[in-house]
């Protein structure tokens, strides 16, 4: 006849008695020796989660419970010599006049002069060629809790005769933008009027941005039309995203 030890998992003996216990985690029959205590990672360090069990329930503490400890920042250094942005991301437009040469010494005399806005700052020329590293990666999600990325439904999407003006209207007011918004759109009709802009709000239904080149009047939206809110990088002192093209 056979025997079911009710000792399960246990090693009964003798002469070195010890004591029976139950697993909290599988509910087999072990000794009390060999229960552990089960830990895991809370925070910064190890807690112990207060179950007794056997060899196999044991767990490893799970890593993704831990705390990410970040190390001391850098000391800096005695002085730093850094560049001058400002000064290296400037590109001033300048008048110039036929060389004069110094009576004298026969050394040329330079006769360049910067052109300068009101309040004092070099007037920037325009950028224009093709566009470099102006991707749908450098459109950001949010930025100081306002929300890109949105999509408008404009009613109608057209160009003015002559112009490289493209007029956006909608049904009712409230596309939220202000000029110097920027807009990411593609799949107009027309692709030199795709691409990525700063808008000219003109009322709470219109805004207008500028191509590089004038299109031909024409409606320009389309079922395939694709209009969402964008934020991107834009160059040292520019309000508006510099027109690109050939």
């Amino acid at each position: 006849m056979a025997y079911a030890s009710k000792a399960g998992r246990a090693r009964i003996s003798s002469k070195n008695p010890q004591a029976l216990a139950i697993c909290d985690r599988c509910g087999f029959t072990y000794n009390h020796v060999d229960l552990a205590w089960q830990f895991d990672w809370g925070g910064a360090s190890l807690i112990n989660k207060r179950i007794l069990v056997c060899r196999p329930c044991n767990d490893i503490p799970q890593n993704q419970l831990r705390a990410i400890v970040l190390p001391a920042d850098p000391v800096p250094i005695m002085n730093p010599r850094t560049e001058d942005f400002a000064a290296a991301e400037t590109d001033s437009i300048t008048i110039s006049a036929p060389t004069v040469y110094d009576p004298i010494t026969g050394i040329p005399i330079p006769q360049t002069t910067t052109i300068v806005t009101q309040s004092g700052s070099g007037v920037s020329k325009q950028v224009i060629g093709n566009p470099t590293g102006l991707t749908e990666n450098a459109i950001m999600p949010l930025f100081q809790g306002m929300q890109y990325g949105v999509t408008l439904n404009p009613v109608s999407v057209s160009s003015q005769s002559g112009t490289s003006t493209i007029t956006v209207t909608f049904m009712s007011p409230g596309h939220g933008l202000s000029t110097n918004a920027q807009i990411a759109v593609q799949g107009l009709s027309n692709n030199s009027a795709d691409g990525i802009y700063s808008i000219t709000v003109t009322n709470p239904m219109i805004f207008t941005y500028q191509v590089n080149s004038a299109i031909p009047v024409s409606s320009l939206l389309q079922g395939t039309t694709l209009m969402v809110t964008a934020l991107v990088g834009l160059p040292y002192d520019y309000d508006q995203i510099p027109l690109t093209g050939v």
